[in-house]
């Protein structure tokens, strides 16, 4: 890559989580100063979802708060810096703001990239691979453009409150699982092993997970889970030739 700058990848900042959404959170002031810090050498920006804990675009109303981290993309958008955002399950209810405000790219599935001839598949992470059937059905749900609708119907003090609501019964529901690995049973490794049977992958990149996870899955090939920046503040990078994954102030 020239100039040796570096493509970095961060997951699941889940920025108004335990906080007054009003203010802005350590956390949030921890990811604007990553994003300071990495802005002279990086190439192209990566988030993998879960940036909010919660996420909806009415068609006049954005969620209050979060000002210096979008300030914050948005200045580096501006420097020229291509940023790509995933949604996850806790802000699956992107569409356009992003791409106006500061042009990036917003992905709903995994995406295929490559770079010096190292293939990558890029993803949050939620629904894939085998198992976890009941959460699938919700996101078909959540994903459903008439629902999407309903929901949009409803005042925002409503909405907004009722969603934070649902955020965090499944978060408290579903936390302790997160701390553990489960090794060949990680649905994402089951998943990467699945699409090694066709072709080959380099690198397996996905959040979601809360873990950070580096697993040879195959020969030559790696999957990593970014983890969390609630305690392990970790992101990674590919400088062209090599990926890594590194914690911020932790």
């Amino acid at each position: 890559m020239e100039g040796e700058k570096k493509i970095y990848f961060a997951s699941d900042f889940h920025l108004g989580a335990y906080v007054d959404r009003n203010i802005p959170s350590d956390r949030e002031l921890k990811v604007v100063r990553w994003l300071d810090s990495i802005k002279d050498d990086c190439k192209e920006l990566y988030l993998l979802g879960d940036v909010f804990d919660f996420w909806f675009e009415y068609k006049f109303v954005v969620p209050k708060g979060y000002v210096r981290l979008l300030g914050k993309l948005a200045e580096l958008s501006d420097a020229g810096i291509p940023i790509h955002i995933f949604t996850g399950n806790h802000d699956i209810w992107m569409f356009g703001y992003f791409n106006e405000q500061f042009n990036a790219h917003i992905y709903k599935a995994p995406i295929e990239r490559s770079w010096n001839g190292k293939t990558f598949i890029i993803g949050h992470g939620d629904g894939l691979g085998p198992g976890d059937e009941g959460y699938k059905m919700v996101k078909r749900l959540f994903t459903n453009r008439i629902a999407q609708r309903l929901f949009a119907m409803l005042h925002p003090y409503i909405g907004v409150n009722l969603a934070r609501f649902f955020s965090r019964k499944s978060r408290e529901t579903t936390g302790s699982k997160d701390a553990v690995f489960l090794g060949e049973d990680e649905y994402l490794i089951q998943y990467a092993k699945g699409e090694l049977k066709s072709r080959h992958v380099d690198y397996f990149v996905f959040g979601h997970r809360h873990l950070v996870i580096d697993e040879v899955v195959g020969e030559g090939s790696r999957y990593i889970n970014l983890g969390e920046w609630f305690t392990a503040c970790n992101f990674g990078t590919f400088d062209g030739k090599e990926f890594r994954l590194q914690a911020f102030e932790s």
